[in-house]
């Protein structure tokens, strides 16, 4: 044993200082008070967080730093069972923020969970994998003035972050994918569901063949163009979550001597350096999750702000980087006046439908019965979940199949309003196909855009957050528009003896002012909020960083999560992450 005690010491003395340090820390009071300088510092440990905190690692001439807010996620049951993603909700994983009153909503005020843990959101999502439209991401060149945005641009770092992974069981899915246009080497695994298609699911596709011009049958909704019925693919890998922490936060790349991961510790704010004459911003002050003395740190290299669409611009504002009028009136002294810091945020809303079924003893045939004729007791799917990773725990939606939808381009609307969405290739709305006949009708592109402010000038306190949710009258509108889409949708003859008829909120039979209010009494949050720190061109006066993810006007500081994004992506916001931050990793490979 001393042998080996002294060969440790020997390797580490030949290590670089700043190596001998590497660790996890379950909190900031463990971290080492004379740490060597990191060369970069990522101040949150979320889905790009982790990214970045992997991927820069790989070089070991970088030393890097991740800091996160919360615990470790990895090995928590109710996280890793898909079926349980709702458990953690009000739980430490969750930062259960609240928004403000919203008019739109007839001042109703909605919860906005968002995870807090390594993984971020990624570990309590609902780990639905969806990229969007090329349309979206080439709309991202064009709106940043840099084509390397664009989808053919991304397309090398779609790939990347993937590892496509067969259904749990082992089933056969062949036809239900585009085994062409999946990554098989990444970090991320995916996959479709543990069940076998349903004949529920095959009236879904009988449709698409009926009903082919507006509303038909796609193979993969992750091909770039996803209008049409496509089965659900999920962040889901042998029957277990895929988090960005699981994915790329593996027990090797924890053990890498050049990454250091302290947890329990909030960043409070970014600092200039007091030595430049420039305006440069690579130190971070951080502080125990539970109160104390707080800490800073510089970056010889870069700081990653990676906190999240909330986090993000709430840090940037207690820095002093903001609307400089806002902040003095917290008594916040401005270091950078940005107007456009929490301005804009975009999020997806949505709306409850149903549509009355047969019930199961009184269909006429067997072919085509509900999803639930033998539903697996709960004690019987967690003993197959613990003993081989299989059964319903395995899904986290009762939905097989999503509904990506347009309106026809002769409807009114289109008269009055500008189409919201980034072109023909972006569906405008999202429906989940269930056997209940129930769903959630998802506004992909809407006119309403809403904000973050400060409540004060103390860090900790939570920030004044308003979605501002159906406050342009195109977004009611063209609800009312999807929901008789819906209505064409189900009065397809592959529904014949088992859809009844719609039960609403039906536009063509109340009123419109009953029909308003419903809505707007009714109407959620989507829980994919974006744009609350945009990119924009170089010269721009307008956004909060440019196309290669700056801050504008200072230098060190880079930002890289969904608050850069400019709009919200007709997808679910985690697989747009995902391109981000590895498109993230190469921009700040190339200058380092």
């Amino acid at each position: 044993m001393p042998a080996l005690i002294s060969v440790a010491l020997v390797l580490a003395a030949l290590l670089p200082p700043h190596l001998v340090d590497a660790a996890l820390y379950q909190n900031l009071d463990a971290l080492p008070t004379n740490v060597k300088p990191f060369d970069f510092t990522v101040a949150g440990g979320g889905t790009a967080g982790s990214v970045l905190a992997s991927r820069l690692s790989e070089n070991r001439d970088f030393n890097v730093l991740l800091i996160e807010a919360g615990n470790d996620t990895v090995g928590v049951i109710e996280l890793e069972v898909p079926a349980w993603a709702s458990k953690r909700n009000d739980t430490e994983f969750n930062w259960r923020f609240e928004s403000e009153p919203m008019p739109g909503l007839n001042n109703r005020t909605l919860a906005i969970p968002r995870g807090r843990g390594l993984g971020g959101s990624s570990a309590i999502n609902a780990m639905a994998y969806t990229r969007g439209s090329a349309d979206d991401y080439d709309n991202w060149g064009r709106v940043t003035g840099d084509s390397r945005w664009g989808w053919n641009a991304l397309w090398p770092y779609i790939q990347r972050h993937e590892r496509w992974t067969p259904p749990a069981g082992g089933r056969d899915p062949t036809g239900q994918f585009d085994p062409k246009v999946h990554g098989y080497e990444g970090n991320t695994q995916t996959s479709l569901v543990w069940a076998e298609p349903s004949d529920f699911d095959l009236r879904v596709r009988t449709n698409g063949l009926l009903q082919k011009k507006e509303f038909p049958n796609v193979l993969d909704l992750n091909a770039g163009k996803p209008i049409g019925a496509t089965w659900l693919q999920s962040t889901i890998g042998n029957g277990e979550r895929c988090s960005a922490a699981k994915g790329y936060l593996t027990p090797s790349v924890r053990e890498r001597p050049n990454l250091t991961i302290v947890l329990n510790t909030y960043i409070t704010r970014v600092l200039p350096s007091k030595s430049s004459k420039k305006l440069d911003i690579r130190t971070v002050e951080i502080a125990p999750r539970d109160g104390g003395a707080r800490r800073t740190l510089t970056a010889s290299k870069e700081l990653i702000l990676s906190a999240g669409v909330i986090g993000s611009p709430q840090i940037l504002l207690n820095s002093g980087i903001g609307n400089k009028a806002d902040l003095t009136a917290h008594g916040i002294p401005s270091v950078l006046d940005v107007p456009d810091v929490g301005q804009g945020i975009t999020e997806h809303v949505s709306i409850a439908a149903s549509f009355g079924t047969v019930p199961l003893n009184q269909t006429t045939s067997r072919t085509f019965s509900c999803d639930y004729d033998d539903r697996i007791d709960d004690a019987t799917a967690l003993a197959m979940w613990q003993q081989n990773r299989t059964g319903p725990l395995t899904e986290r939606f009762t939905s097989h199949q999503l509904l990506w939808f347009r309106l026809p381009s002769d409807t009114p609307l289109f008269k009055q309003y500008k189409d919201a969405s980034t072109g023909p290739t972006s569906p405008q709305f999202e429906w989940g196909l269930d056997a209940t006949g129930g769903g959630t009708l998802v506004l992909l592109s809407p006119y309403s855009r809403g904000s973050l402010k400060l409540r004060s000038n103390d860090p900790f306190a939570k920030p004044r957050i308003d979605y501002n949710l159906l406050s342009h009258p195109y977004d009611l509108a063209a609800l009312k528009e999807g929901l008789r889409s819906l209505k064409r949708y189900y009065s397809g003859p592959a529904w014949d003896g088992y859809i009844t008829g719609f039960k609403g909120p039906d536009p063509d039979i109340l009123s419109d002012a009953e029909f308003e209010k419903t809505i707007r009494d009714t109407a959620f949050t989507t829980l994919h909020p974006v744009g609350s720190a945009q990119m924009s061109p170089r010269n721009s006066k307008r956004g909060v960083v440019d196309s290669e993810l700056r801050l504008k006007s200072a230098s060190g500081l880079r930002i890289v999560d969904a608050s850069v994004f400019p709009y919200v992506p007709a997808a679910h916001s985690q697989a747009p992450v995902y391109i981000l931050a590895e498109r993230a990793v190469d921009l700040i490979r190339s200058v380092w």
